[in-house]
């Protein structure tokens, strides 16, 4: 260990040649530089200031996708319910269809019984004669007036040959004048005098006589050689003419 007398002496560095001497000083420390305390206060503030704004918008947009999140499912929810109340609707609607489709195949049906019931109040069919009665043989007759403004509806039967005839008056007085004067039985000059259409040895007629639907001059006369008994459906139809008809025109 080094005494404090035995510690050389410290010199200074040697001169350099041509320069003068100067006096030896040791560098000065450097002190480190402070800030001043506004300076410090304002950059606090300023960090203060920037989180404060970085909250803000952390919570500015975490309340925007909430509010997003919000709106989302709320459109979602609107749009279930509105997908729901247009299958309930489109199944009414079709509901609603098939009835106005059955309603509708109704009224038709209806309008159709209704111009039928209309038509048939306009023209009624009525039956005339519908009991079955016997021509005793060759000497007999069954005779009935075709009645104006109706069609005449004759259909008859009979259990055996028959003979039938429409005969105008003028007709029917010339087969009684026939059968008074002897020129032949009630069975032959019924038919055989003049007639406007005549069935002749026949069991059954069914025809639709239209000449008095304007004139009020016919007669219709069934005879038959032998017995039988005729079974009449004999009917009219009102239907009057605009004009006379058949002998009256």
């Amino acid at each position: 260990m080094i005494s404090h007398n035995e510690m050389e002496p410290v010199t200074a560095p040697p001169a350099t040649e041509g320069a003068p001497s100067e006096p030896y000083s040791p560098p000065l420390a450097r002190r480190p530089l402070r800030r001043p305390a506004w300076s410090q206060l304002g950059e606090s503030h300023e960090r203060r200031w920037w989180m404060i704004a970085m909250a803000a918008t952390v919570l500015i947009s975490a309340t925007g996708i909430g509010l997003l999140y919000l709106d989302d499912t709320h459109n979602q929810s609107t749009v279930s319910t509105l997908t729901t109340q247009n299958e309930s609707l489109t199944g009414r609607n079709q509901i609603l269809q098939d009835q106005l489709n059955t309603t509708s195949a109704n009224l038709t049906a209806t309008l159709g019984e209704l111009a039928a019931t209309k038509a048939e109040l306009a023209h009624p069919t009525l039956t005339t004669w519908s009991v079955p009665q016997v021509i005793n043989g060759g000497d007999w007759y069954l005779a009935a007036g075709v009645p104006d403004t109706f069609t005449f509806h004759l259909k008859v039967t009979s259990t055996g040959p028959m003979s039938a005839s429409i005969l105008t008056g003028e007709q029917w007085a010339s087969a009684i004048n026939c059968v008074d004067s002897g020129r032949g039985n009630t069975n032959w000059c019924m038919h055989h005098s003049g007639a406007v259409v005549s069935w002749l040895s026949v069991t059954s007629v069914n025809y639709d006589f239209h000449l008095a639907e304007g004139c009020a001059n016919y007669i219709a006369v069934f005879t038959a050689a032998t017995k039988v008994t005729v079974r009449p459906d004999v009917s009219v139809t009102y239907n009057p003419a605009s004009k006379p008809t058949g002998t009256c025109a």
